[in-house]
């Protein structure tokens, strides 16, 4: 990704990691759209899609087993930061703990709300980023309960389609 530089930034556990693997599939001022491969081996998780959408906070991800069959969509409450050092664009998107699963049953869970709340007790986070990552909770929710998940995952779906489609021209 030339000219760009993505972060993950955890806060449970604290870490932050340059996505220096990631291919970088669609940026305009709305969605940055990513193709990636697990950093850590996992048993079911293999390989997968994600769209940011900093304006909104979240990170809607398709995840898929090592059989290319897909497990979920995963979405995560960010933060994003921004900065342009030398013609070098950083964005550092801190996972701010909430996350909503949707399985392709269309079955929904939020899980992550017992870090979130330890996170506030231990001061990992502000007051501002508890209610932002709430507030962005609550967006992401709404889209999902009133059937309208799906203008997120075009995005996701049709970024994924070019990039095979372009696969199959190579």
């Amino acid at each position: 990704m030339e000219g760009l530089r993505l972060y993950r930034r955890r806060i449970i556990p604290s870490e932050c990691i340059l996505l220096k693997d990631d291919i970088l599939l669609h940026r305009d001022n709305e969605t940055i759209i990513t193709k990636w491969k697990t950093l850590h081996p996992k048993k079911t998780l293999s390989h997968g899609y994600s769209c940011y959408f900093p304006e909104r906070g979240i990170k809607v991800s398709k995840f898929y087993d090592h059989e290319d069959q897909l497990i979920s969509w995963y979405c995560d409450i960010i933060e994003t930061s921004f900065s342009q050092e030398e013609e070098i664009d950083t964005y550092i998107f801190t996972d701010l703990l909430a996350d909503v699963i949707v399985y392709p049953d269309g079955q929904v869970r939020v899980v992550d709300l017992d870090e979130l709340a330890d996170a506030q007790r231990d001061s990992l986070i502000t007051p501002d980023q508890l209610q932002a990552a709430l507030r962005h909770l609550d967006r992401l929710l709404q889209i999902i309960y009133k059937g309208n998940f799906g203008t997120l995952q075009a995005y996701v779906n049709d970024a994924e389609q070019a990039d095979k489609d372009h696969l199959l021209d190579a």
